[in-house]
Parts: C-alpha cells; sequence; structure tokens
C-alpha cells in the first residue's frame, strides 16, 4: 500500500517560528555554554549517559490543521517534519522519547493541533565529541525513536539502533445495516460481519501504511508496535485507526555498548 502523496512541501517541513530559534540558540547542542532540556526522568538520564549519549535539548514540532480525512496524516508528517527540523538546529544525532498526540481548542470545534515532542541527543566518543554519525538514520539526518530509555539501552547494547518513529493511518466509515439487518440479528448472538470486516480492513491499511514508512526509511524491522482507535468529528460509523512504533535497523558489532556497561535492572514493589 503506497503512502499519501501529498507530503508536506520542504518549505513546511523546514519552517522553525521566530521564538523557537531564539529557544534552540540557548541549548548545549547550539552552544557550549548551553544547558540542555529534556523531558527524560533522572534516572533516564543518568541510562542515557551509560548508553553514550547525552540530551541537548528539548524539541518540539507542531501543526494546527482543519480536521478532514487526508489531514489525520499530513498534519502528523508536519509536526514530526519540524521537530526533526528543531534537532537538526541541535546537531543532534537522534530524538528519544518522542509523543505525537493532539489537542483542541475552544476557538475551533473543527480544528486540531497535533504535537510531537521529544528529546534530542548527540552520541559522545572517548574524547567527548559528537561521533555519532553510524546512529544516524540512513539519510544522514537524526532517528526518532519513542523507546523508553531502557529499552533505547537494550537496543543499543544488542547492537541495534532506531531509524524513525513510523506511523499509519486509515479513518474508515462503515456503511449502516439495513432496518430488516438489524431486525434480524436482534436478540441474537452472531457475527456482525460488515463491522468485522470494516474494522479488520481498516487495521490493515494503518498497519500496512506504517510498514511502508519502515521499509522508506531502510529499517530491517519494528519494535513497539501499537494500533489505536480514535472517533474525532466525522461521526458516529467513521473512526481512526493509527499504527505507530520505532522502526530499527542493525550495526556492526563494535557498535555493540561494553559487556561492562551496566544493566538495566527491574524493581518490584510490594506495597499492596
Amino acid at each position: 500500500m503506497p503512502l499519501f502523496s501529498n507530503k508536506p512541501t520542504d518549505g513546511a517541513a523546514n519552517w522553525e517560528p521566530e521564538a523557537a530559534t531564539g529557544r534552540l540558540a540557548h541549548t548545549a547542542g547550539a552552544v557550549p555554554s548551553g544547558v540542555f532540556t529534556s523531558d527524560l526522568s533522572v534516572s533516564e538520564y543518568v541510562l542515557l549517559g551509560e548508553a553514550g549519549f547525552e540530551p541537548l535539548g528539548f524539541v518540539i514540532g507542531s501543526s494546527i490543521y482543519h480536521i478532514g480525512l487526508q489531514a489525520m496524516y499530513n498534519a502528523r508528517e508536519l509536526a514530526m517534519s519540524r521537530m526533526k527540523a528543531e534537532a537538526d538546529h541541535l546537531g543532534a544525532d537522534g530524538i528519544v522519547g518522542v509523543q505525537l498526540r493532539m489537542q483542541s481548542y475552544v476557538w475551533g470545534q473543527d480544528v486540531l493541533e497535533f504535537i510531537a515532542t521529544g528529546t534530542a541527543v548527540r552520541a559522545l566518543g572517548a574524547g567527548g565529541a559528537g561521533t555519532g554519525g553510524a546512529h544516524r538514520a540512513p539519510d544522514g539526518r537524526a532517528f526518532t525513536s519513542d523507546l523508553s530509555a531502557q529499552d533505547f539501552f537494550r537496543l543499543l547494547a544488542a547492537g541495534a539502533v532506531p531509524v524513525a518513529f513510523v506511523l499509519g493511518t486509515c479513518v474508515y466509515h462503515i456503511a449502516h445495516q439495513s432496518a430488516m439487518q438489524s431486525l434480524r440479528q436482534a436478540g441474537q448472538n452472531q457475527e456482525m460481519v460488515i463491522f468485522t470486516q470494516g474494522i479488520y480492513d481498516a487495521r490493515e491499511l494503518a498497519l500496512t501504511r506504517m510498514q511502508a514508512e519502515a521499509t522508506q526509511a531502510q529499517a530491517s524491522g519494528i519494535v513497539g508496535v501499537n494500533v489505536a482507535v480514535s472517533n474525532h468529528v466525522w461521526g458516529e460509523h467513521a473512526t481512526e485507526f493509527l499504527a505507530t512504533g520505532t522502526a530499527i535497523r542493525r550495526l556492526g558489532d563494535e557498535h555493540r555498548l561494553a559487556e561492562t556497561s551496566p544493566k538495566p535492572t527491574f524493581t518490584l514493589g510490594l506495597d499492596v
């Protein structure tokens, strides 16, 4: 299944408001004296350092769209592209902890803001300089990933690296059943085939489009796949299916974390 053809233009994808440029100019990724910002917990920050990465800055991309069927894909792509543009501004090797969410406002019933956020990171070498070329995506830009710091650590330890946070979406309308069909099924335990088939087809389309993005990104697989179901403003019989995951690829053995690297552990609380 091909991706949608009307992708955002390069100009729109790379657009950054002046306010963002000013904020980014004072982060660790822009100047040596800058401070990093992140949405990492303390534990994730420490673990990121053990994996050989340092945070540079909290990056964000946003797109406010009037909702239409096609908009659900394009608006998310715009938000992701603008988030990556901020990471490029900081010279990042990747973005970890990517979150993609929607926000509605009272001044627009049919308007949604699509927001992509994450923490831009840079790989460190023995000398302390960024040496993360091998960890970047095949196109040379920063990788994106929604993995937790713990899962990111494990992925690197296994000799693999994230490529891209990939998604596929399908807004599907399932036709109403006729009055006679509803009457015949009243009080009966039987499958409602038209709905089963519609839901099945919609999920398959979303998953296929997600896989197509991973193939386009030259990944070897996708981890952490999730299929979310949402109802928006199109009516009770129109539903969006959104498939997301992190596309990954394997690196050479020389990029594996050292055996002496600490292993993440789980703590099980005994409080009841």
